[in-house]
């Protein structure tokens, strides 16, 4: 067998391999051997039908048969003879299968790169620090009792925080457009779900009160058949609500899982969830402010076969999140510019993928056993019966190998903080978590 290499562009492989016609006339006549011992042909006994009649009779498709097989194997010789490790499925193109003369055949595909990572001892690290303080609680505490809160109809003028029963009818230049029309909608003022200026308009209307809305849809909206356009509202307030805490008492604590010790007992409750979740984002950010650092440091050619499923991957699980949510994907699909910064997830996400695996083979790190088994149960947890879920990943291959991929990552994340120049980063909790968790204006 002869092979030729052609490097086609910087990762682009061109590979032509030769087979002689003596490795497939042999395997041919193995087989056709074989089954003249086995085959019916009318006229002759079983088993005692010429060579010759056999041939004429499955020759062509013993011959297809092997070349497809000698093809694969050949490949893989060839690669392994050339020292190549493919990273995208192979283009097989021309296939020349001559009788007599032999098959010759050229696959193209993308090689992985060679490179040797950036010296982790050089990457520079933030570590957020997190300290929740009594100010902290305080404001996590107003945050509940304003979602335990119930509503009461006022008779006054509405003000932000209040919520609004009302109907709605939009039009542009007269029109009515999907979506535009609402009936006994309930809107809290001061959330700043609408466009600007609509739940401004309602500050200071009162119940039974038609208005029209005079605004105009923001240049990014998402609709981009709305975005930019003027609309008009036409509304009438049809109820006033404004929400009534609840009082920090038995009653509330004991609605929240805390039986007894009053409220020093519920602020120590409120303080180790919020410690508990401050821990955790501490972590996530650490390790993605890990990631960033590692990614920014290696600049890598990638193969694009690669890049290209990896885009494909987060185009699916976008479509996927919206049709959960009830939305048409079709609709919210990825515009030019969104699909640039997929492009750009994609090849992070690849760019990490490589020089991960190249720092999990030269150094020798692992996924513990104790960490993968401490990841499914805390995903257990949530659950009724937390024994069957933990079953339920350890009786598939497959699931179990996606946690121990995690807990792999989480590893040489924790190894590169050991390695890399860490400095601690004081965070308000605040700060540390979705901004405006513990905000309750």
């Amino acid at each position: 067998m002869q092979v030729s290499v052609e490097n086609t562009g910087p990762l682009e492989r061109k590979v032509r391999v030769e087979v002689p016609e003596e490795k497939i006339a042999s395997e041919v006549k193995n087989r056709l051997q074989s089954l003249s011992r086995t085959t019916r042909i009318q006229g002759f006994r079983p088993g005692k039908a010429p060579l010759k009649v056999v041939e004429k009779r499955y020759g062509d498709k013993v011959r297809q048969e092997v070349v497809g097989e000698v093809v694969q194997s050949s490949f893989y010789e060839a690669l392994s003879k050339e020292k190549l490790r493919p990273a995208s499925r192979p283009e097989i193109d021309p296939l020349d299968d001559n009788r007599g003369k032999g098959v010759v055949y050229t696959a193209t595909f993308e090689v992985y790169p060679e490179f040797t990572p950036a010296p982790v001892a050089e990457l520079e690290i933030e570590k957020p620090v997190c300290a929740v303080t009594d100010t902290d609680v305080d404001n996590m505490i107003e945050v509940i009792r304003k979602q335990q809160s119930t509503l009461k109809a006022v008779d006054r003028p509405a003000k932000m925080g209040d919520v609004l029963k009302i109907d709605f009818q939009g039009t542009i230049d007269g029109e009515a457009f999907e979506g535009g029309e609402a009936r006994d909608f309930r809107i809290e003022l001061g959330t700043g779900r609408f466009i600007a200026g609509f739940e401004e308009g309602l500050v200071g209307t009162k119940t039974g009160q038609d208005l029209a809305l005079e605004l105009k849809f923001p240049e990014d909206y998402h609709h981009e058949n709305l975005a930019g356009k003027p609309v008009k509202f036409d509304v009438t307030v049809k109820e006033i609500n404004e929400p009534v805490l609840p009082e920090l008492d038995d009653a509330l604590f004991a609605s929240m899982g805390v039986k007894e010790g009053g409220l020093d007992a519920f602020r120590a409750e409120v303080r180790r969830n919020m410690e508990r979740e401050a821990e955790q984002a501490v972590l996530d950010r650490s390790k993605n402010n890990v990631l960033d650092a590692l990614n920014a440091a290696n600049t890598i050619e990638l193969p694009q076969a690669l890049v290209r499923n990896e885009a494909e991957n987060l185009r699916n699980q976008l479509r996927n999140n919206l049709q959960m949510q009830g939305i048409d994907a079709d609709q919210y699909m990825p515009n030019d510019e969104q699909d640039a910064t997929l492009q750009k997830r994609a090849e992070r996400k690849v760019t990490l993928q490589l020089v991960i695996s190249d720092l999990v083979k030269n150094e020798g790190i692992k996924a513990e056993p104790a960490r993968v088994r401490q990841m499914i149960e805390k995903v257990a947890e949530g659950y009724e019966d937390p024994n069957e879920v933990i079953n339920w990943y350890y009786s598939d291959r497959n699931r179990l190998a996606e946690v121990e991929a995690l807990a792999l990552e989480d590893e040489v994340v924790q190894w590169i903080m050991s390695k890399a120049k860490v400095t601690d980063t004081k965070i308000p909790f605040d700060d540390l978590m979705n901004k405006g968790q513990t905000e309750t204006n």
